[in-house]
């Protein structure tokens, strides 16, 4: 029955993390209704509620639901030593307290935008949660902590997704994330007010070369002859020799 149990809890987790984008560590907000029936139970919340969900957890209430148990006297004192344990979540009303069945509903809204689990035993809060759509329910029954089934309302809610009249929350976020990489979401003057930074690029390898010298000598400027002046021509002159042969002699200038 224990095993059978825990694969129920699974299948209704896996339910709400992929419809409605639950995360660990999981919020549950827990009542005086809910301490009541653990400590007549013996169960232990802060033990037994990580193993059945199988995951981290962190335990809230509100100032009303303290409120609520404080008026209530002895008969719930011991409810009120175990909820004093858990974080204190802000609700609206703060200076005028109101009961603890209408403070939770009011803090899941009308989507439960922050993923609540609600822990208790109150038939108000139980009729009230099964028309929020994504609202896991926790309860006390024969000694041990059950998940309930997912709502009438989540499941058409779910369906709505799927045929694509609405939204999922993971669509959403993702279209949420996006607009913000964008700067759609932003106002002119935001986007306008902003700079982009430009990177810091590297110098360009070539620029960092030094100049390399021309190779070869530049050839001198031919000199020009002065007016009147007469270029000079050698004359070559024939020696005979003796014998009979002919002796070039050395070429004379002549100007």
């Amino acid at each position: 029955m224990k095993i059978k149990r825990q694969k129920q809890a699974k299948k209704n987790i896996s339910f709400y993390k992929y419809n409605f984008n639950f995360r660990e560590p999981f919020q549950i907000l827990i009542d005086g209704t809910f301490c009541q029936a653990a400590l007549k139970n013996k169960i232990q919340i802060k033990e037994q509620l990580p193993k059945y969900l199988m995951g981290e957890v962190q335990l809230c209430t509100t100032n009303c639901a303290l409120t609520e148990l404080q008026t209530l006297g002895k008969q719930l004192y011991g409810a009120k030593i175990i909820l004093q344990k858990f974080q204190v979540r802000k609700c609206p009303h703060f200076k005028n307290p109101v009961p603890a069945s209408e403070c939770l509903l009011s803090m899941l809204g009308e989507t439960n935008s922050h993923h609540y689990f609600v822990a208790t035993q109150d038939h108000t809060v139980t009729t009230g949660l099964k028309n929020i759509p994504g609202v896991p329910l926790l309860y006390i029954i024969l000694n041990t902590i059950v998940l309930d089934k997912p709502s009438q309302a989540s499941l058409d809610h779910v369906q709505a997704v799927q045929l694509g009249e609405l939204v999922s929350p993971a669509q959403q976020q993702s279209i949420r994330s996006l607009k913000e990489e964008q700067g759609i979401g932003q106002k002119d003057g935001e986007r306008r007010g902003k700079k982009r930074k430009r990177k810091q690029s590297n110098p360009n390898p070539l620029s960092c070369l030094k100049k390399k010298k021309k190779k070869g000598v530049p050839t001198p400027p031919l000199k020009k002859t002065e007016q009147g002046e007469k270029r000079k021509r050698s004359r070559h002159k024939k020696r005979k020799m003796e014998g009979g042969d002919t002796m070039s002699a050395p070429a004379v200038a002549s100007t």
